[in-house]
């Protein structure tokens, strides 16, 4: 089975078999990752009827992302992963929103993803829909970047689907075309095969920040993972 992390926003949590998602929580307030993540985690394993041992690999999202909450969830995956010997990847967390928008938009053929970065900015991305029979696929174009709205709107708003947090936060400049914010970890395990399946490993973990960091790092370690 498979445990999907992603703190680039909102917290969610998911644990799949291959693609077919079992179980996904999630927790949209905006801070207190490091205080909802391990709970989450250990609702979803329960929800599954997952234990520890059935655990085969950890995708953890990079981001973009604020600091202090992109870290806490790249910490925890590689921890849990360190522990119990699990295969981790990592991925553009746009890149799980900007699939599930393309599931929900059959019509569409290319996606913008915009998710609020703070200090009146947002995070980035575009991507072309690749549609093979009930097989819908998303390939990055553009990004990730850390641009002001205006200039946002400039790549993105000639996009068939426009959706996340910041198109929400700048409608103006960003108009949604669907109520998707936040990335569903599901959707990141999902995106995660694809793209192995593609070819790419997903090997690093690091963060992708794109710029210096909003506050101090945390200090202080959690560490449960529920039954065995």
């Amino acid at each position: 089975m498979i445990l999907g992390i992603d703190t680039s926003g909102a917290v969610s949590v998911a644990v799949a078999d291959e693609d077919r998602i079992l179980a996904v929580r999630t927790d949209d307030r905006a801070r207190h990752h490091d205080e909802v993540l391990l709970p989450l985690i250990q609702s979803a394993m329960d929800d599954a009827g997952a234990a520890r041992s059935d655990l085969t690999e950890v995708v953890v999202g990079r981001g973009p992302g604020p600091f202090t909450g992109l870290r806490v969830g790249l910490v925890t995956a590689r921890s849990i992963a360190a522990v119990l010997r699990l295969r981790l990847r990592g991925l553009c967390s746009l890149d799980a929103l900007a699939l599930q928008a393309a599931e929900q938009d059959p019509l569409a053929g290319t996606v913008g993803v915009a998710l609020d970065a703070r200090r009146r900015e947002v995070y980035a991305a575009a991507y072309r829909i690749e549609h093979a029979g009930e097989q819908v696929r998303v390939h990055r174009t553009l990004g990730p970047t850390v641009a002001a709205p205006a200039d946002a709107a400039a790549e993105l708003t000639g996009c068939d689907a426009l959706v996340g947090a910041g198109a929400h936060l700048y409608a103006e400049q960003l108009p949604p075309t669907a109520d998707l914010r936040h990335v569903d970890a599901g959707f990141l395990i999902r995106a995660a095969n694809q793209q192995v399946r593609d070819g790419d490993e997903l090997g690093s973990t690091d963060p992708l920040y794109l710029r210096e960091p909003d506050a101090a790092k945390p200090t202080g370690r959690k560490s449960t993972l529920g039954k065995r």
